[in-house]
């Protein structure tokens, strides 16, 4: 038996932070990242609760990743206010922490479970609607994905106004992202009809939008659209979950700190390949892994039907090679710059037996060997 289950109230379209004014909470803790507090976006959340009369505190000791020092000092904070709610506005890492945050003190206070907000500034991880974090230890180079129920956040709201102002370079990494995760929960093993509907849809808005909102951030409409798109491919890898494309770029981020979008964007091509076994020098076969038929689904529903299963394979791999190169992303490793050829080369192995741990890899379609993707880590340099 499978289960199909959306936890989290979604609030978007125009005016969606005006949801804020309707809570009926006396305490809330927002966390914040930094810039958000910087660049006084965070007035558009404060501002609306002291509307409502809403007390609340800021808590921003947030960094990108977060490692497991910056979950404790927010376990900390909010132990220590006891809010009844808390709200999480920025990009995936402070979305990640207040998920992380909730869910450590909710075990050490059983007595205490705060409402959970969730308010997204970038178009890409899809981190408000979905059970997993992914928490940091800097000391081991090592990322760990987190996942469970309990840090679906209980409500998300989508405000295109947030992204308005994100730089193209960021619209670029998240919206690659945002392709990544509809992919990949599009061919995990643990795709369902309900996953695969969102993952589809959520394709078919990246093929429409994705170059416009990466051209024009003034574009309130294709803002908008991705980012719809990137919380309907959180919705479909929370059911489905991913696969070896995250289980390496994680370890890209954890080991060379390339930003996650970047990393998800330099894989797929390679990925694809990889998954359905059909290269540049493929020829046509009687039959294909049940993979292959998807990845052509996906090819279609981006305008790329063509003649078979390889050059429509084909098709899409240098779709996603088109869009990294029309959006500046490098197609690989070395082009990121600033790490030498040597020091990759001899953290192959390292991320290799890390990328098979992760836990994004065992709904891959295709099990790979450690052989396997160390080829792979040495194709994206």
């Amino acid at each position: 038996m499978k289960n199909f289950e959306v936890k989290t109230k979604i609030c978007f379209g125009e005016h969606a932070l005006d949801r804020l004014m309707q809570l009926k909470y006396q305490k809330i803790t927002v966390i914040a990242d930094p810039f958000v507090v910087s660049s006084g976006m965070i007035r558009q959340v404060t501002d609306r609760l002291a509307q409502a009369q809403i007390r609340y505190t800021v808590f921003s000791d947030v960094v990108p990743d977060p490692p497991l020092e910056k979950v404790i000092a927010g376990v900390g904070e909010v132990l220590r206010e006891r809010p009844e709610c808390i709200v999480a506005i920025g990009g995936g890492s402070a979305i990640d922490l207040s998920k992380a945050v909730r869910k450590f003190a909710c075990e050490i206070e059983p007595s205490f479970s705060p409402w959970l907000i969730a308010i997204p500034t970038t178009s890409g991880t899809g981190s408000e609607v979905t059970a997993f974090a992914v928490i940091s230890d800097p000391e081991k180079s090592m990322k760990y994905p987190l996942a469970e129920e309990s840090m679906i956040p209980d409500e998300a709201i989508l405000d295109e106004e947030l992204v308005k102002s994100v730089p193209a370079s960021i619209t670029a990494d998240t919206g690659m992202d945002v392709l990544t995760h509809a992919i990949e929960a599009y061919v995990s093993i643990n795709n369902n009809e309900f996953s695969a509907a969102l993952a589809e849809k959520s394709v078919e808005i990246c093929g429409q939008f994705l170059l416009r909102s990466y051209d024009d951030n003034n574009d309130t409409h294709a803002r908008r659209k991705m980012h719809l798109a990137s919380c309907l491919a959180g919705l479909a890898f929370n059911s489905a979950s991913l696969g070896l494309n995250h289980g390496m770029a994680h370890q890209l981020g954890a080991t060379f700190h390339i930003p996650h979008g970047r990393a998800n964007a330099i894989l797929l091509p390679h990925i694809i390949e990889y998954n359905a076994e059909i290269d540049m020098h493929s020829r046509s076969r009687a039959s294909y892994a049940p993979c292959v038929r998807k990845y052509c689904n996906m090819a279609r529903i981006l305008g790329l039907s063509n003649l078979n299963e390889v050059t429509t394979i084909r098709a899409l791999v240098s779709y996603v090679e088109f869009m990294s190169k029309e959006m500046s992303i490098p197609l690989s490793v070395s082009a990121c710059g600033g790490i030498s050829e040597g020091e990759y080369m001899s953290k192959i192995e390292f991320m290799a037996e890390a990328a098979l741990n992760d836990t994004c890899t065992a709904t891959n379609p295709r099990v790979p060997t450690k052989a396997d993707v160390m080829e792979l880590y040495r194709k994206i340099w």
